[in-house]
């Protein structure tokens, strides 16, 4: 467990808004927000580069520091809310803290991490799943966890392990998410396969019916009308022959002219 958390230096942001958000990312900080505890909201903003660093470390428990500002709320604890990302989903542009007490219960994410080497992928063709990344708990601001660790030594195929069966740091530690739901399960390669291979041919066949009823909708059809004329029609009365033209069997030559 944790005992030591880092400090951010952060400055107060004077015109929150995403006009003035944007140019400070373009001078390498990170906007956010630092709530609750029946205290008002403040715009804030950071290194960039620093914080993100800890918060792709898992850090979610930090120290707030104003230097330069009187009156300021030094050594405050907050707690990592949330992070927004750019429309790409690469990028974080800004960071949510909740102010807390190290004593108080709160809801927060954790990252599960699997530990060990399974027997069950020691054969060719089998697979692991693993559904999500983490769970959510109950727990004293100063117990969260930085991962849940996870033993997966013993999984072997159509094994798994169940959210439920995962164990907590602490007894007073409350699991939020389903118990039932799949944390890590070894399964076949080829079943997963089969069902994308089918799902191919279903998109496949569809064109190649809808072909068929037309080549043979176009078989059976009748000519349009006007198809007659075009295919072994009469020359219009009065036309006169192509030059050279030798007249067809049994036709007259046209009367010379007196």
């Amino acid at each position: 467990m944790k005992k030591e958390y880092a400090t951010l230096q952060v400055q107060l942001r004077v015109k929150p808004g995403s006009r003035y958000a944007g140019r400070a990312r373009e001078a390498g900080r990170l906007p956010g927000v630092i709530y609750g505890h029946r205290q008002n909201a403040v715009s804030i903003e950071m290194d960039a580069k620093g914080a993100i660093a800890h918060f792709k470390s898992g850090e979610k428990i930090f120290r707030v520091d104003f230097p330069g500002v009187a009156n300021a709320d030094e050594g405050q604890m907050v707690l990592l809310k949330a992070l927004q990302f750019d429309w790409m989903g690469n990028n974080i542009i800004h960071a949510d803290f909740a102010r807390v007490d190290l004593n108080e219960r709160v809801r927060t994410k954790v990252p599960i991490e699997l530990k060990g080497e399974a027997k069950g992928l020691k054969a060719a063709g089998r697979i692991m799943i693993h559904p999500f990344n983490d769970i959510d708990i109950e727990c004293r601001v100063a117990d969260i966890p930085e991962s849940i660790q996870v033993d997966i030594t013993d999984l072997d195929l159509d094994d798994s392990i169940q959210a439920g069966q995962l164990k907590l740091p602490t007894a007073d530690m409350k699991l939020l998410t389903d118990s039932h739901a799949i944390v890590a399960q070894i399964v076949e390669q080829k079943e997963v396969v089969t069902a994308e291979a089918s799902t191919v041919d279903a998109t496949a066949a569809a064109p190649a019916a809808a072909g068929d009823k037309a080549a043979t909708a176009a078989a059976g059809a009748k000519p349009a009308a006007g198809d007659k004329a075009a295919a072994g029609a009469k020359t219009a009365a009065g036309a006169k022959p192509a030059a050279g033209a030798k007249p067809a069997a049994g036709a007259k030559a046209p009367a010379a002219k007196k």
